[in-house]
């Protein structure tokens, strides 16, 4: 055994456990954070359940015969149900009647369904109804297909009750308010539920490798004791805080831009693999970015990186060393994690306005808004999300200026007195 190991131990654990910041960052904000983020994907879930049991759907009956009546008539035991007669499915866009309705899906009933349900019963098994179903596809999550699957499990429960697989569905999907026939909403979904999770996961990896950069980089200058010497130089000290930010920005530049490369070669390679193995194809479908696209994409990602890094710069001037300045960048993260663990699995568009609020508050959140907006050609909420974060940006420089215009930024620390009381009213106890 290696000698005096277990005396180092103890005292590196100690020196540790002493440290209130990584008490804080390691422990107190993990207990913390994950029950948030299981709160909201937990509201999340039972508010899609819940406006997929209160929402009316649509029906439109092109049939008018008896089976059509019957399956109607079932179908409003489990939903509420609006019965709409003869009409195509763009008139029923064209009235706006999702929206009047607060659904998002509506089922055609098409002419000949009771005929073929009538021979069908009759003893004609190789006679079969069709029902079709549209779904308004609004940017792809995992909770986004319950109300699809409560139709599906009806259908089902129909077949069972009649007979087995009379009655089979042909799904088509709105995108961007046209009628996609044929285009499953449930695999559409699916395809691009990896872009959903990748993307956001790209994003916070590039937040806080930069805050960790910019932070080290003063706390650097602090530890060896070299920042009151650079701020004695006769240069601005202003200049001083731009410098360090800029250097910074050009990594942060670099990586938005390594970023957007490494996006459009993902993208790529997603569409081959969508060609090859099914028929949709997102590039017909309008679900890929387009050039303006992918420039406000990359604005939002260098935004948000630059307020990262002010934010970072600001934190770190309250540490003592290196270690201290990555502790306290440690407290950011629950700002970074939460909205990109939420946001792969969440349509913000389907929260409640309170929630939305509060993702659109959070400043770090807007590049994975962005990444699924632009799909959707949704270019005023990236632009409204580049606006305010870059006034967020502005706010948090003026504050680096200002710390850095004064002494503060030699002996500014962040101080955790209750922790540090209580520890030195441990250390003064006699033994007994």
């Amino acid at each position: 055994m290696l000698k005096g190991f277990s005396t180092i131990l103890v005292k590196e654990l100690k020196e540790l456990i002493r440290d209130p910041k990584i008490i804080i960052g390691m422990i107190v904000i993990p207990l913390i954070m994950f029950p948030v983020l299981g709160l909201v994907l937990g509201y999340a879930v039972e508010t899609a359940q819940e406006q997929a049991q209160k929402a009316t759907i649509v029906v439109i009956n092109n049939d008018g015969g008896n089976w059509s009546n019957r399956f109607i008539n079932l179908l409003n035991t489990t939903i509420n149900v609006n019965v709409v007669n003869n009409i195509t499915p763009e008139q029923v866009l064209a009235q706006d009647l999702l929206a009047k309705n607060n659904s998002t899906q509506f089922i055609e009933i098409p002419a000949g369904f009771s005929t073929n349900m009538t021979q069908h019963t009759e003893g004609n098994l190789n006679i079969t109804a069709a029902i079709n179903t549209y779904s308004v596809f609004s940017g792809g999550s995992v909770f986004s297909e319950i109300g699809s699957s409560t139709i599906t499990n009806f259908v089902s429960g129909f077949n069972r009750y009649i007979a087995p697989n009379v009655v089979y569905t042909t799904p088509s999907t709105i995108i961007k308010g046209e009628i996609q026939t044929g285009v499953d909403p449930s695999t559409l979904s699916s395809l691009l539920l990896s872009q959903s999770i990748v993307l956001p996961i790209t994003i916070m990896i590039l937040l806080t490798y930069a805050m960790q950069i910019a932070a080290t980089s003063v706390a650097m200058e602090k530890e060896e004791k070299t920042l009151e010497t650079l701020l004695t130089l006769p240069v601005d000290r202003f200049a001083i805080l731009m410098g360090k930010l800029s250097s910074s920005i050009c990594v942060a530049g670099v990586g938005a831009l390594a970023y957007m490369i490494g996006y459009n070669y993902l993208m790529g390679s997603f569409m081959i693999g969508i060609q090859a193995g099914t028929s949709i194809d997102l590039v017909k479908l309008g679900l890929v970015p387009s050039p303006f696209g992918y420039l406000l994409l990359g604005i939002s990602l260098f935004v948000t990186l630059l307020s990262g890094l002010a934010l970072a710069v600001i934190m770190s001037a309250f540490s003592e060393d290196v270690r201290g300045a990555q502790s306290l960048i440690g407290y950011i993260y629950p700002l970074i994690f939460i909205p990109t663990f939420a946001l792969m699995y969440l349509d913000i568009n389907t929260l409640p306005l309170a929630l939305r609020t509060v993702f659109f508050a959070i400043p770090y959140s807007q590049p994975i808004i962005a990444s699924k907006a632009v799909i959707m050609g949704d270019y005023a909420t990236v632009i409204f999300g580049i606006i305010y974060v870059a006034a967020f940006t502005i706010v948090i420089m003026y504050i680096a200026s200002r710390l850095f215009a004064t002494e503060k930024i030699l002996t500014a620390k962040l101080k955790f007195k209750g922790l540090k009381g209580f520890r030195k009213a441990r250390t003064e106890q006699p033994e007994q």
